[in-house]
């Protein structure tokens, strides 16, 4: 039996010959009509020269045949092909990373032809590039059944996308389309697709090339789409110029759920340049920022528009932002309001630190049945409701209060901009 060691298959294919598409499935389906699935499979590795894999067999009454890894290769392809004609059963078919080339492609294709219960394709990984896109483009728009098609890591470049766009024109079936790891850069063939497509709900272009062309040309069709609800776009090189398209597409966009912009070039004026997209966006959920050079001054400018605009957002990731003591006091506000806000960032021990000092004053306080008023008017001898930030700090440490200096710095700050005198009359709106 074939396991995940074998040499692909492939190998024994002729070399730069063209190749028999015909499954050649009578001789072996009506030799023996009372056979079963795995002498039929038998039957055909054994006719074309396939070594047979042993995962089919255990997967015999699944919905499900996950063959990945497996180095199939296109002989293997073609038994495959053979037996699952006329299968009924099958409804998902795995097959990343087989070395497949654009001949196996063609057999798998060519079963999907007949095969109508299958609607979910993994070829990622299988070395297809242009002649494989064609066999792609031609099976897309003759097959009315695959609903989620995987093509991610097959050297795809503009050229390709040409040929998915016209393929997918008008298309109300692929629902799914992952065309992440290839080689798309500037080409308006992306947009056109968005703009042209009646179905795809999720797209995944993650790890590309596409640059500001290409990003434009993205924007353009978010803009006339009507079914997108997923866009992942990670791993692109997106900076400012980038940002600001999509941030347009947003404000004009009404489908999109979920947008992935993660491990990109996107610093705090891209944020900012993509905000004005986010504030009028009512229908975009999740947003994913991590990996990326913004500080917390983006973060706060995010925050700020979720929070005073009507942005749908309920999920943020920027998880890999250290975040300042404002963001977090701001995100505690916001939630008042948006209770189901979830917003992922990183923040140092030095600001959990001084965030915890209004309530270790508090309890202090609290201790000695004292309010913080009291604490202040003690110190305004002469009833002007200021107390200098110097008195206040002398006070503190004479409480025995339990405050490290940047503890003590931070909440002085909080309580007194300018560093010079508290007007405690203000100070309860921090507590």
């Amino acid at each position: 039996m074939g396991d995940q060691t074998k040499p692909t298959q492939g190998q024994r294919q002729d070399n730069g010959e063209e190749w028999d598409t015909d499954l050649e499935t009578d001789d072996i389906t009506n030799k023996r009509p009372g056979s079963s699935i795995e002498e039929l499979y038998l039957q055909a590795c054994q006719k074309t020269g396939a070594t047979p894999v042993s995962a089919f067999f255990r997967h015999l009454d699944e919905a499900s045949l996950n063959l990945n890894y497996y180095g199939v290769g296109p002989l293997g392809a073609k038994a495959l092909a053979v037996v699952l004609k006329n299968d009924y059963i099958k409804t998902n078919l795995e097959l990343q990373d087989n070395a497949l080339q654009a001949q196996g492609t063609r057999y798998v294709t060519e079963m999907l032809q007949t095969n109508t219960s299958i609607q979910s394709l993994n070829l990622s990984n299988n070395h297809l590039r242009l002649e494989g896109v064609n066999i792609i483009s031609k099976m897309l728009q003759d097959n009315c059944y695959i609903r989620s098609l995987k093509l991610s890591g097959n050297d795809f470049d503009d050229s390709a996308a040409e040929s998915f766009a016209d393929a997918l024109k008008g298309d109300y079936v692929v629902q799914v389309l992952d065309l992440s790891h290839n080689k798309f850069c500037d080409t308006e063939h992306l947009g056109y697709m968005l703009a042209t497509n009646l179905g795809i709900e999720v797209l995944d272009l993650s790890w590309n090339h596409i640059r500001m062309g290409g990003a434009v040309a993205l924007s353009a069709g978010l803009k006339a789409n009507s079914t997108l609800k997923e866009l992942l776009l990670s791993w692109n090189g997106f900076g400012p110029v980038e940002a600001q398209a999509l941030g347009e597409a947003l404000k004009v966009n009404s489908t999109l759920v979920r947008l992935d912009l993660s491990s990109n070039r996107l610093d705090d004026q891209a944020v900012r340049l993509l905000c004005p997209g986010l504030a009028s966006n009512d229908t975009l959920r999740v947003l994913k920022l991590s990996h990326n050079p913004m500080t917390d001054t983006g973060a706060l400018t995010l925050l700020k528009t979720v929070e005073n605009t009507n942005s749908a957002l309920e999920e943020i990731d920027i998880s890999t932002v250290f975040v300042c003591e404002a963001f977090v006091e701001l995100l505690e506000e916001a939630r008042q309001s948006r209770p189901a806000l979830d917003v992922q960032y990183s923040v140092m021990s030095s600001v959990t630190r001084n965030l915890s000092a209004l309530s270790i004053f508090q309890k202090v306080l609290k201790e000695r049945n004292e309010s913080i008023i009291d604490f202040f008017q003690a110190l305004d001898k002469e009833g002007t409701t200021k107390v200098s930030t110097a008195a206040f700090r002398e006070a503190v440490k004479a409480a025995n209060i339990p405050l490290d200096e940047q503890q003590l710095d931070w909440m002085t700050r909080k309580f007194d901009k300018c560093m010079a005198t508290i007007s405690y009359s203000v100070v309860q709106t921090f507590v």
